[in-house]
């Protein structure tokens, strides 16, 4: 089951749509009602924090939910959920020196996890006026996405199964976002989801 935290977005369920269409079950609960206790007790396989109008310190539920079930359960952050990745291991989310809403970019990427089998470059929806700053990325987050002028669009935590891309894959002008979401499902947890240590590891780290 993929559980979508909801930061009160209109895309949310364009995301839940594409995922019901590869007949994946999907919980979706909005990021002020429900408890990490209740996550915990819906083991989700797979986490995906939505997009938002907000920041990073108004989204809520989110920014827990990374600190405590990253390492644990794969997670996805989209636009929003990608700012709270970058925020909650120690970032700063900034204002982009552009606005971009409803715009495409090129999207040049890494060819891995996310992106593997798409075309490098592809192009993909904006909707956003914050970014992760590129200078404040943490050594435990890598830059696996980018625009031609070097807006990170995409990020991976080093040594668990965390993703944030800043562009739309739900986005009807995105090309090969359903590719991109397929890849999200296929990803596995990973060794360190069963080690009780790497948990306790991970989660100091995500809170510091």
């Amino acid at each position: 089951m993929v559980l979508v935290i909801d930061n009160y977005d209109s895309f949310t369920y364009n995301l839940v749509q594409y995922l019901g269409e590869m007949n994946v079950q999907v919980e979706v609960h909005r990021n002020d009602a429900i408890t990490l206790d209740q996550i915990r007790d819906l083991r989700p396989d797979k986490i995906l924090i939505s997009p938002g109008p907000c920041s990073p310190r108004e989204s809520g539920l989110s920014n827990d939910v990374i600190r405590t079930f990253a390492g644990v359960v794969p997670i996805l952050g989209v636009c929003l959920g990608h700012q709270c990745i970058g925020h909650v291991f120690g970032g700063r989310v900034v204002r982009n020196h552009r606005v971009m809403h409803g715009k495409t970019s090129l999207i040049r990427h890494n060819g891995r996890d996310l992106f593997e089998g798409l075309p490098n470059p592809f192009v993909a929806t904006r909707y956003h006026s914050l970014v992760i700053a590129r200078d404040s990325v943490p050594p435990c987050l890598e830059i696996t996405a980018e625009t031609d002028e070097g807006e990170i669009m995409g990020v991976r935590h080093r040594e668990w199964p965390v993703f944030g891309v800043q562009f739309h894959p739900e986005s009807i002008l995105t090309e090969h976002g359903r590719s991109l979401l397929e890849n999200f499902v296929r990803i596995g947890n990973g060794q360190n989801a069963s080690d009780p240590a790497r948990r306790s590891s991970n989660r100091m780290t995500a809170a510091r």
